[in-house]
């Protein structure tokens, strides 16, 4: 019996109604945001993604001239807003080109219809933040603009140009390789930093401890530590965004080691996701031992984007990536493991990413691998501890290495079984 899914008319109507929706979505947010004035809304919508799926579907060969004819409607009908509205935005006109683009690829394979979904919900969501990406460009202050400018343009000039191969000038090193996982990490302290201009994270302490987490846990247990310093009734509070912080680090490991070698990442997720758990047990606890009207502010947190830290960040991951590579040679295992310990103590993310490099390249065994990336995460635990007692007060030094000393023993006692 034939499936009458299968049927060729049936699926080119199934993928024309798909390529409707996608239109109808973005339109009703047009219309719906009054955005689209008298230029296009919830029917002009659906017919340009109508009009890029027929054409790509019977006659695909001519897509590129039916968008070039498109624009030409386009433009007139953009002229007239112009002169009746007063409206020089653009957005409502890309947004039409690029819902003839979706149309069209919801017809051209079952890849470009899952394509077509993500990017229409994308742009559908994008459209309608127009206030608070209006509210979050308005707040960043000139020296993180050019700071963020730099960054980016740093990273479009250099990335392209590094060489994609080890040299050997670089003692074996891949400097694409290297200048990517500092693009890598970068963004995601600042993904953290976008939702911490959205989220006000000074209206919770488990934001503050999350966020702060992703951009820099080190600064954040620096922040609370002094905090209390200045008034020592916030110990409960400072504590529980520390421990947030720290335990945030895990989960940040394993999104690491998911891009560099999926492969490892289920033998790295029991260690670190039980050492997860463990602390979102404790630091629950402490949370319930917070009370509510306890708040802390997160302004410390700065720009991922700033070419100095990203810059040290690679030279450390280079030499750590270099000291693995031998250390394995000269010492066997327990030269891994010593430098993950130290290399733990400042960063985590290097080991995390060199040790997961090296097990796909099968310098190391997955094993010796899971275990040097948990040694780096307790070490820079440690660090945690360490620093809310010595900057912070003896209650939040007693109370941050009684949570995070739960922490540490799962993990060993992980590493020992």
């Amino acid at each position: 019996m034939t499936d009458p899914v299968a049927d060729p008319l049936v699926e080119v109507l199934l993928y024309l109604f798909l390529s409707a929706g996608l239109g109808a979505l973005i339109g009703l947010e047009r219309e719906q945001s009054e955005s689209g004035g008298t230029f296009a809304g919830s029917r002009t919508f659906p017919l340009f993604a109508l009009y890029g799926a027929l054409v790509s579907a019977f006659f695909p060969g001519l897509l590129p001239i039916a968008i070039g004819v498109l624009v030409v409607p386009l433009t007139v009908a953009y002229a007239g807003k112009i002169w009746y509205e007063r409206d020089l935005g653009l957005t409502t006109l890309m947004a039409a080109l690029l819902t003839t683009v979706l149309g069209a690829m919801t017809m051209h394979s079952e890849t470009g219809a899952v394509a077509a979904i993500v990017v229409g919900g994308t742009v559908t969501i994008l459209l309608s933040i127009k206030d608070p990406i209006h509210e979050f460009a308005d707040q960043i202050e000139e020296t993180e603009r050019i700071a963020s400018a730099k960054f980016i343009l740093v990273v479009l000039v250099v990335l392209p140009a590094l060489p994609n191969r080890p040299l050997d000038s670089l003692y074996g090193l891949n400097p694409r390789f290297i200048w990517l996982m500092v693009v890598f990490v970068t963004g995601l302290g600042f993904v953290a930093y976008v939702l911490a201009q959205f989220l006000e994270p000074e209206q919770s302490i488990a934001l503050t401890g999350i966020i702060g987490g992703f951009v820099s846990s080190t600064a954040t247990t620096v922040s609370m530590a002094e905090k209390t310093v200045q008034n020592e009734t916030l110990y409960h509070v400072c504590a529980f965004a520390v421990v947030t912080a720290s335990i945030v680090m895990f989960p940040r490991a394993l999104i690491e080691v998911a891009v560099v070698n999926p492969e490892l990442l289920p033998s790295v997720a029991v260690p670190l996701g039980v050492m997860t758990v463990v602390g979102i047990v404790a630091a629950g606890t402490l949370y319930w031992r917070t009370t509510s009207d306890e708040t802390v502010e997160s302004g410390e947190l700065k720009n991922p984007f700033r070419l100095r830290p990203a810059l040290l960040f690679g030279v450390v991951f280079a030499v750590v990536l270099l000291v693995s590579e031998h250390a394995q040679e000269w010492l066997g295992t327990s030269g891994i493991y010593a430098t993950a310990f130290l290399s733990g103590l400042a960063d985590v993310d290097a080991m995390t990413i060199t040790l997961s490099k090296l097990a796909a390249d099968g310098t190391v065994s997955p094993e010796v691998a899971t275990t040097g990336i948990v040694i780096a995460a307790i070490a820079n635990t440690l660090v945690k501890a360490a620093l809310a007692w010595l900057l912070g007060t003896y209650r939040l030094g007693r109370l941050v290495s009684i949570v995070l000393g739960v922490v540490i023993v799962s993990g060993l006692v992980l590493l020992l079984i």
